[in-house]
Parts: structure tokens; C-alpha cells; sequence
């Protein structure tokens, strides 16, 4: 990677920082054979991860693939000469007649709005993925997941490892250990090489932890810290690792933690964010003794050290909004405790 500018000054600068490829990626999708369809590519992170695998490698097809309900997404993708193809996953025949790629993606999935609709978001997060794994079980495929699929961990630990049983709290996040199961089975059944990547909260300058606990202070609101403790990853770098991972999808699949290292305190980053903005943080609850945190050591030893640290991403967040910058209008919750969306 070039070396990181001192602030990201636009939404251009950023999705181009964002999609840039580390060599290390480069190479990987070079030794892979075949094209890339990424699956839901509609989301937050789904435009930049298209646009990076087609910038690392330019002689491969990538195709996005979601429903492009949000408005100038599709021509967008189109610009940076990405295929897009209009599907509704949950649609069987609609999936069955998609282009089978050597290379799959799996990005869909439903998170905001769980509370007030468990059955759609059981059926996006595991009737989707058995409609995909078996629709694609010749491809090789990386599966986006998280780290709510771990219960809370004690914060004096080391986190949770990919070992670990999975007993987590809530229906959205019960809803996707059963994503993973469904790929799971079906790389059990039909030989799918798969990659699991458990991902925990990656950060672009319009949304994010960093961003949720930034805006409150600036604004004078107030920040929980009940859930004090958490793991976050520049979301290019997120993007880099999750591609790469293709390269190591196995039967039965391969789990991979994907966060940064260090153990962030909320507390600690309001103070920061209060400093930036010459406000005092305002903060509400007590740190608990147990969090939704993960050990990246696997991570760390496969990939290195991600390559935005910490304290840039905080420098890079607090000029944002200084700045009136755009936000998603999608904050993370990650005050939530009881999985409950």
C-alpha cells in the first residue's frame, strides 16, 4: 500500500483508498483460475470489496450481483467495469439461473430492522445461503459472517477463538451460526471448498464504531460503554483479507477471525474524539466484564498486521465530521447486548 494521507478529504478519495489492493491480493487472485461473482454487493462494504478484486485483477470478470434498490448503485458498479446482474436471492430459480463462477463472494444478509422481523431475517441469513451453497457447489467460495456468532468473552482475556463453541445471544445473531451451518453442510455434502470470515466491525469513514461513538460526542450525546470493549478493522484492509481468504476456502471450511488487534475501549475513544473536537464526552453506563471481542492471532500470522493502525482511523474520523462529511445514517448498535436488532 502507499503511504496513507493525513486526512481523506471526499467520498472519491475515500472509496479509492478504500478498493486500493495490497500486492499480497494481487498475487493470490492472479494464482486463482477462474472469474468472481460477489453476492450482495449492494451493501456497505460490497461496492468497494467489487471494485478492489477488479483493480487487483483486471483480466477477470467480477460480477455484482444484489436487487440495486439504491438509487445509481448499478452505473456506479458499471464505471469501474463491474457486470451487474439484477437477482432476488431468495428466489430459487433466480439463483439457479445465475452465471456459477469459479470464485463467489457471499456478502448478503440482514441485520437492522431483526427485532421487528425475525422470520425475513432467518430467511435471508440461512435459507439464502442453503439457496447459494447449493446452487454454487463447484464454486469456491468466502463467506461474510461475524463475530456475534461467539457469546460474550471476559475483556481480560485474549477473545474469542475460531474454536470456540458457538452459543451467542439473540435471534440475529442465532441466525447466522445458522448461515454458517448452511454452508457448512453443503461443503460437507458436495465437497464446497468454503471460507468463513467472522468479521468484526469494519470501519469506513460514514459509518462504523469509530464514527457512532464520534458523532455522539461532537454532538453531545451520550455513549454507552456497557459493551465497552470491541474489535475494529479498516474496511480496506477488511476487504483485502476477505479476497484473499478465497485462496484458503477448504472442505470442511476454513474459519477466520477478522478484526484489528487490539482491544479498543469505548471509553478510551470518546476521550480521544473529545480531545479532537475540544468537547467533553458525555458517558453513560459502566464497562461490563464481558464482550463480543475475538483473538485475530490466526489473522495477524496469515495476512500481517492490518495496514491503517488504530490511531490513524480515529485522525481520519474526527477530520470527517469536523469537516460536515457524509454519514450512512446506519450506526452499528454495538451498545447492543442482548442481539436484539
Amino acid at each position: 500500500m502507499t503511504e496513507l494521507p493525513s486526512e481523506i478529504r471526499n467520498e472519491q478519495e475515500l472509496e479509492d483508498l478504500l478498493s486500493q489492493p495490497s500486492q499480497k491480493l494481487i498475487d493470490t487472485l492472479a494464482n486463482l483460475d477462474g472469474d468472481i461473482s460477489i453476492l450482495g454487493v449492494g451493501g456497505k462494504m460490497g461496492p468497494t470489496l467489487a471494485r478492489m478484486a477488479k483493480r487487483a485483477a483486471p483480466n477477470k470478470r467480477v460480477i455484482g450481483v444484489a436487487r440495486f434498490s439504491e438509487a445509481g448503485l448499478k452505473e456506479k458498479l458499471q464505471g469501474w467495469d463491474i457486470e451487474t446482474v439484477e437477482c432476488d436471492l431468495l428466489d430459487r430459480a433466480a439463483v439457479e439461473r445465475l452465471e456459477k463462477t469459479a470464485n463467489v463472494v457471499f456478502m448478503a444478509g440482514r441485520k437492522f430492522g431483526s427485532a421487528g422481523n425475525q422470520s425475513l431475517t432467518w430467511a435471508m441469513n440461512v435459507q439464502v445461503p442453503a439457496i447459494v451453497a447449493e446452487a454454487f457447489a463447484a464454486s469456491r467460495i468466502t463467506v461474510f459472517s461475524t463475530a456475534c456468532v461467539y457469546p460474550f468473552v471476559d475483556i481480560t482475556g485474549q477473545g474469542a477463538r475460531e474454536d470456540l463453541d458457538l452459543n451467542p445471544p439473540g435471534e440475529y445473531a442465532n441466525s447466522c451460526v445458522g448461515r454458517e451451518r448452511m454452508f457448512e453442510h453443503f461443503s460437507r455434502t458436495h465437497g464446497t471448498k468454503v471460507s468463513l470470515i467472522r468479521l468484526s466491525y469494519a470501519i469506513d469513514m460514514r459509518y462504523g464504531v469509530l464514527h457512532d461513538v464520534a458523532r455522539a460526542v461532537q454532538s453531545g450525546e451520550p455513549v454507552q460503554v456497557n459493551s465497552g470493549h470491541c474489535n475494529v478493522i479498516w474496511q480496506g484492509d477488511a476487504n483485502d483479507i476477505a479476497l484473499q481468504s478465497l485462496a484458503y476456502a477448504d472442505n470442511p471450511p476454513f474459519v477466520l477471525n477478522l478484526s484489528g488487534p487490539e482491544l479498543v475501549s469505548v471509553r478510551r475513544l470518546a476521550q480521544k474524539f473529545g480531545e479532537k473536537f475540544d468537547q467533553e464526552p458525555i458517558l453513560s453506563g459502566s464497562e461490563q466484564d464481558k464482550a463480543w471481542i475475538i483473538d485475530t492471532s490466526l489473522q495477524q500470522q496469515l495476512f500481517g498486521y492490518p495496514s491503517v493502525p488504530l490511531p490513524r482511523l480515529i485522525d481520519w474520523t474526527a477530520k470527517w465530521l469536523s469537516d460536515g462529511q457524509r454519514s450512512l445514517g446506519k450506526p452499528t448498535h454495538f451498545e447492543v447486548r442482548d442481539g436484539n436488532y
